[in-house]
């Protein structure tokens, strides 16, 4: 499942590899964006990527955001096993990101 939205004139593009994600994902990806607007005024694009690694009681998920402001770019990743904590997670270390530069 990959979709693109522009989510208050940010263009969102979100891709998942051997998942799917639910509208309560979707909602926290425009919570993330909302929280991340916060802390920079300037955002051209949102890239979400969402990956299962391994198989059975191995898999892993992953969740990666990049965010593509004005001079180098913010990119997080974090791997554990619950989508909503894991974009928390990615959307906070964006956040610190933001609050260094």
């Amino acid at each position: 499942m990959n979709y693109t939205e522009n989510y208050r004139g940010i263009k969102v593009d979100v891709q998942t590899h051997h998942t799917a994600i639910d509208d309560a994902v979707q909602l926290e990806i425009r919570k993330s964006i909302d929280k991340i607007s916060k802390h920079t005024a300037d955002i051209n694009f949102v890239d979400v990527y969402f990956k299962v690694e391994g198989s059975g009681s191995s898999a892993v998920s992953i969740v990666g955001m990049r965010v593509a402001i004005p001079g180098p770019d913010t990119f997080a990743e974090d791997k554990g096993e619950n989508w909503l904590p894991l974009l928390k997670s990615v959307t906070d270390k964006i956040v610190s990101q933001l609050k260094k530069s």
